[in-house]
């Protein structure tokens, strides 16, 4: 019998599938948590490498400092740090968890993903695991189908981390990322709720822009490699290459129309909002959006980045916790996140505070 024959025989079977949707409901951030690594970074230790000035960065980005992680405040410690914040403030252990979702670009083995190791050592096993590689996009990509997998029922309790150790892939010396870039950890747990708490996401890609933010090359199979062998004039070759003006004006002018479709999506507008939640990107380009979705004064702008520099996946997360540690928010504040970044990805939604 061909292939052809067989798919068009009848079942064997008439017992119905349950249909897990039947089994979830609405779903809602329920706490958030965040780690910094220890090391703070002012501009002054970033200007010589790169042949500029403290003025330049903060002109540029809006970048005054930013953290850099130690060897011991690896991709997985920092996540474990962030996560036991965000179960603590969400009143959820680790047994109660049914999924881990990392979104990183910095983990550097391709396998296994270090959301298996994160939830093994939080002690969330047999927990799902799983990494999510959408660069700044990531956390909200993250928080999109842990809503979705707590609605259909296939999980009650995900706990989605956004981190970075960028620092390991970023250039010194590189103008148009050296000072940008920087590392920390976010995370939240989503959960049920008795109302909706996370809007419908409004996500995508641009695969035609896919070399305006790239790692130069493969992971070498032996390690960090260099063009050369002589260290005096080698040159690495695993790091992060971005062309920057041409990034900053497509997240700029093509990322407010996708938070204005996230607002509609949601069915609120501008002025119901009380917080504005951008990927940590740049300055320049959190101010335009927010001119672009004439936001009103009410609303509290995350402007995590002057401090903390892009952390890529984690700058969401980290942003949203310092808008709650610095009183900007309140539980229950109606917030719009936007991650964007390397693919081109990007990703948005509305969600309550937790």
């Amino acid at each position: 019998m061909s292939p052809d024959d067989s798919t068009r025989r009848g079942p064997r079977s008439s017992v119905a599938i349950a249909d897990a949707s039947t089994r979830g409901g609405p779903s809602r951030l329920l706490g958030i948590g965040a780690y910094r690594p220890r090391r703070e970074v002012p501009n002054a230790e970033i200007i010589e490498a790169i042949d500029s000035t403290d003025e330049w960065i903060r002109t540029r980005s809006g970048i005054t400092s930013r953290r850099f992680a130690g060897p011991d405040e690896t991709v997985a410690a920092m996540s474990i740090a962030a996560s036991k914040q965000a179960m603590d403030d969400a009143g959820v252990s680790a047994g109660e968890l049914d999924c881990v979702i990392v979104a990183t670009i910095s983990h550097l083995l391709q396998t296994p993903a270090v959301a298996a190791q994160v939830a093994a050592e939080l002690g969330a096993t047999p927990a799902a695991a799983f990494d999510v590689s959408a660069a700044c996009a990531g956390f909200c990509y993250g928080v999109a189908m842990a809503a979705d997998m707590v609605r259909a029922g296939s999980a009650r309790h995900v706990l989605v981390i956004g981190v970075e150790k960028l620092s390991d892939i970023t250039d010194p010396h590189d103008r148009s990322t050296a000072f940008i870039f920087a590392d920390g950890a976010g995370a939240a747990v989503v959960g049920p709720a008795d109302e909706p708490g996370i809007g419908p996401v409004v996500w995508g890609s641009e695969g035609e822009r896919f070399d305006l933010i790239r790692q130069e090359t493969y992971w070498p199979v032996d390690g960090f490699g260099t063009e050369d062998d002589d260290p005096e004039n080698s040159k690495p070759t695993h790091l992060l290459r971005m062309e920057g003006n041409s990034v900053f004006r497509w997240a700029s002018f093509e990322m407010p129309k996708v938070a204005q479709r996230a607002l509609d999506a949601a069915g609120v507008t501008a002025a119901d909002l009380d917080a504005f939640v951008p990927h940590q990107a740049n300055m320049r380009i959190t101010d335009t959006m927010a001119r672009q979705l004439k936001l009103p004064d009410h609303v509290a702008i995350a402007r995590d980045i002057a401090e903390q520099g892009n952390t890529s996946g984690a700058s969401v997360p980290l942003a949203l916790r310092r808008l709650m540690d610095d009183g900007e928010t309140r539980s229950g504040d109606l917030a719009l996140l936007i991650g964007f970044g390397a693919g081109l990805v990007y990703a948005a939604q509305v969600v309550r505070m937790p």
